[in-house]
């Protein structure tokens, strides 16, 4: 489990980004969490990992401080960046240099997963494209069978297969002992994988809900031309017609639209919590 309780943390003395925060994640989830650039997602990542530390507060990671950064809380952290440069060596030399630092790691699934995402093993990593890279040190991340999975835009640079080759991937690798954690902007790739969806909007976490949750109290509609406006959560204008959110009154699950949530929950937070009161 990870628990961030009044975390505090300013980049700037006098200009807090998070004033105390409180957020908690448990093992066999996978949670998206999106915002608009600077709203303090890359931040709250690098506060789990220990990449940063609180001015206040604390960040727990499965029983430690995660600005202790000791062994036996990073060998079951694994961070897929958005941005990472891998060095001029074949896939095998990097997995044999690098695994050991992960006591669960398991080769063969690496293999397996190199196979599925169709990487050359024989070419160098630094050789590869940008996609290329991506899968495989994705592949490497779930082959450690860290506890934690942190992954930051990971549908960026994969291909439309790649994409749906990823998302099965992903939740063939969940269990009840891992945490998921996507960071993400490109919502339509990943709206069948989530469990639970938090929105952070400068520094401050505006939604948290499970996806069973909200399809349990929202209809996304893409023609609220029927609907009285005392059913209307949110709407936008889409080729002409009103999209957006109602009240789900009869309770049956419907389709999320992540984006559609995700403005609705910025334009309004309030009145969108609203609906999730008596939960």
């Amino acid at each position: 489990m990870i628990e961030l309780k009044n975390l505090t943390f300013s980049y700037q003395k006098g200009r807090k980004l998070f004033d105390n925060l409180e957020l908690t994640l448990k093992p066999g989830n996978i949670y998206g969490l999106l915002g608009r650039n600077g709203a303090g997602k890359s931040t709250l990542l690098k506060q789990i990992c220990g990449m940063l530390y609180p001015d206040a507060g604390t960040c727990n990671v499965m029983g430690f401080d995660s600005r202790d950064r000791i062994p036996e809380m990073l060998q079951d952290i694994y961070l897929v960046p958005e941005e990472f440069e891998l060095p001029e060596i074949s896939m095998t030399r990097y997995a044999k240099i690098n695994a050991v630092f992960y006591p669960a790691f398991d080769f063969e699934l690496l293999n397996k997963l190199t196979n599925e995402f169709e990487l050359p093993a024989e070419r160098k990593l630094s050789q590869l494209s940008y996609g290329q890279k991506k899968k495989f040190i994705l592949s490497f991340g779930l082959a450690s069978k860290a506890k934690v999975m942190i992954l930051d835009e990971p549908s960026n640079g994969l291909d439309i297969p790649s994409k749906s080759q990823f998302r099965k991937i992903i939740a063939s690798c969940i269990d009840e002992e891992r945490i998921f954690i996507i960071s993400t902007h490109q919502v339509r790739d990943l709206e069948n994988l989530l469990d639970t969806i938090v929105i952070l909007e400068k520094g401050k976490i505006l939604f948290n809900r499970n996806v069973s949750e909200i399809t349990e109290r929202i209809s996304f509609e893409h023609d609220l031309s029927a609907y009285p406006e005392s059913e209307i959560l949110y709407s936008e204008e889409i080729a002409g017609k009103k999209s957006g959110m109602v009240k789900n009154n009869a309770g049956a699950e419907t389709r999320i639209d992540l984006e559609l949530l995700f403005n609705g929950v910025i334009k309004n937070s309030s009145l969108i919590n609203s609906n999730f009161k008596n939960l």
